[in-house]
């Protein structure tokens, strides 16, 4: 007779689990676009910040990103002409990421296809339950508690 271990319900697993399960709602949204959610996240950012064009350690500190993973994401955007690393005027050993004219049309392109996935989850799951879940998400990206205890470079 096997004996049977009950573990207590993983937060990490059910995150993975629905995280994926987004993943997919919105990389087949982007099909059509060439992008995957993850790249249209990055263009996204930097165009936000597109009056002050965020440093290499800022972006990654605004995804929640590794400066090595971030690196690995941002060369299919730079291969594909839509960002570009730019030497700061104040320091050249600094670069900044910048949205290029390329980078703009395909975020414009792009966006409509996102919203419509955004549309999707909340007609799936509720908008005020989908607000709710941004509002804790964001809440743990941002628990600088977590952060601590995550080891330095992950």
């Amino acid at each position: 007779m096997r004996m049977m271990i009950h573990e207590p319900a993983c937060n990490a697993t059910a995150l993975r689990k629905a995280s994926r399960r987004l993943t997919q709602l919105y990389d087949d949204a982007l099909v059509p676009c060439g992008l995957r959610s993850t790249q249209y996240a990055i263009l996204a950012e930097v165009g936000r910040r597109a009056d002050h064009p965020p440093a290499m350690r800022e972006l990654a500190d605004a995804l929640v990103l590794d400066r090595s993973a971030l690196g690995h994401n941002l060369r299919p955007l730079e291969r594909d002409g839509w960002l570009m690393l730019a030497a700061s005027p104040a320091d050249r050993r600094r670069r900044h990421v910048v949205l290029t004219p390329a980078g703009r049309a395909i975020l414009a392109a792009a966006r409509p296809r996102w919203q419509a996935a955004q549309r999707q989850f909340e007609a799936a799951v509720g908008a005020a339950e989908a607000s709710r879940l941004r509002s804790i998400l964001t809440s743990i990206a941002q628990n600088e508690q977590l952060a601590r205890l995550a080891p330095a470079g992950r």
